[in-house]
């Protein structure tokens, strides 16, 4: 074999052993006892921006009418009463008016129309603790008493939660699952455990108003494409910790095609590259052994060969299943789990070469830290264009 084959075939060996790291703590981790409720009487609303009809997207907002917490509210934002999800969240108002209330935006101050949507939110939350929820969220009922619990603490500026991924039907959704179950949950955990690291995922992050006031509240992000990783780097700033819940936060993802799960991911890793630099994002890969050891293979066939690729791949949907299993997210798909490194390191490449974004109808230009900037030419997405 090249010297290049050998060297992909050495990475792949490295990456096996980064994710089997990655499991090992991860599945520690997950059997710790979650911190015990606060007994103190803290309101939490939670800020829940709509866009479109997500799958099941009913079922996913009712769940959080069964919050154990008191007193919670749910706050359900659409961009205008025109969105497909306002007749949704009309309904759930009417059927829990304690629980949910529907808020339209006002004004469009930014250029991401997730912050704009929290601008409003925000102004309107009766409550001082705030938890942003994406609209794909599930949650068991005793997560928002959790996140309370951890953000009594003086020293959290930032509670975030380990993200899975459930309910596919379509192979892309069931990718987009795997990735999130097997490879985003437990860099997460590891992330803190081992790096002391804080890896923050907006799909659940709750903060206190004073401290979100005191970064400059959502009007200090409005211009980003990643809000989170820049509001949990500032929380730092602040002399405080971002803290991880330990119950886990399901992302409901059905019926998702392949090309749709391309278009997401290429957008996600974009915005790696401009957070971590070019330097880190290069490593990136190592997360990926399995497409690691399909290259080698590829570049230089052979019987042997062959059974490297599959103990690669077998030792990765191993470690699937049994972080799948710990995050309660089940262990039957995990033979998917080499496909899900495959698809994901494409998008990976094709991010490499664009700075652009296609969100909703507008063309942004991507700058370092995710910031982000209107392009100049008009709206051609055309292929290989990041769209959201």
């Amino acid at each position: 074999m090249s010297e290049l084959v050998i060297g992909i075939w050495l990475l792949a060996g490295a990456g096996l052993v980064l994710r089997a790291t990655m499991a090992v703590v991860a599945a520690r981790w997950l059997r710790r006892t979650p911190v015990a409720p606060t007994r103190q009487p803290v309101g939490l609303s939670v800020l829940k921006p709509l866009c479109g009809v997500d799958d099941d997207l009913e079922t996913n907002l009712e769940c959080f009418a069964a919050l154990t917490h008191e007193p919670c509210e749910v706050l359900l934002g659409v961009a205008s009463v025109h969105d497909a999800a306002y007749p949704v969240a009309v309904r759930l108002a009417r059927r829990h008016p304690r629980r949910f209330r529907v808020i339209v935006q006002e004004g469009a101050p930014g250029l991401n129309p997730k912050v704009n949507q929290l601008v409003t939110l925000a102004r309107k939350a009766r409550h001082d603790w705030l938890w942003v929820s994406d609209s794909n969220a599930r949650v068991a009922p005793g997560a928002a008493s959790e996140i309370v619990a951890l953000l009594a603490d003086p020293g959290v500026g930032l509670v975030t939660s380990p993200v899975v991924g459930a309910g596919e039907t379509r192979l892309g959704a069931r990718l987009d699952n795997l990735h999130l179950s097997g490879c985003i949950a437990p860099a997460m955990i590891a992330s803190q455990v081992l790096a002391r690291k804080d890896f923050v995922v907006g799909k659940s992050m709750a903060l206190r108003r004073s401290d979100l006031d005191r970064l400059g509240g959502f009007m200090a992000v409005k211009d980003v494409l990643a809000e989170d990783y820049v509001l949990g780097r500032r929380v730092a700033a602040l002399g405080k910790r971002v803290a991880l819940a330990r119950t886990p936060v399901v992302s409901w993802s059905r019926g998702r095609s392949l090309g749709e799960l391309g278009r997401r991911y290429q957008r996600w890793s974009l915005m790696q590259r401009k957070m971590a630099g070019l330097a880190t994002y290069l490593t990136v890969p190592l997360l990926m052994p399995s497409a690691l050891a399909l290259l080698g293979f590829v570049l230089a066939p052979g019987l042997g060969r062959l059974g490297w690729l599959s103990g690669v791949w077998a030792a990765r949907a191993g470690m699937d299943a049994v972080v799948g299993g710990r995050l309660g997210v089940g262990m039957r798909r995990a033979w998917a789990a080499p496909l899900a490194d495959v698809a994901i390191a494409l998008c990976w490449a094709a991010a490499l070469l664009g700075d652009h974004v296609v969100w909703r109808g507008r063309l942004l230009r991507v700058g370092a830290g995710t910031r982000l900037t209107p392009a100049r030419q008009p709206v051609r997405p055309r292929r290989g264009l990041l769209t959201a």
